[in-house]
């Protein structure tokens, strides 16, 4: 699906009283998770040891 063809359906979907910053915020939120595969699809991912261990090193500080 195009990007346009997404942001439609992603209108469609809302309620009609949805505001402009409803149709922003879903926006932004696909957006950013299409954004987050296409980075796990180039390998670009952190590894969850490393991320297990930032979140203990930051929770004990």
């Amino acid at each position: 699906m195009s990007t346009k063809a997404t942001a439609i359906h992603i209108i469609e979907s809302l309620p009609e009283d949805a505001t402009w910053d409803d149709i922003q915020e879903r926006i932004n939120f696909v957006a950013g998770v299409r954004k987050g595969l296409r980075e796990l699809d180039q390998g670009k991912a952190i590894p969850h040891k490393k991320v297990t261990k930032d979140f203990e090193e930051w929770l004990s500080s």
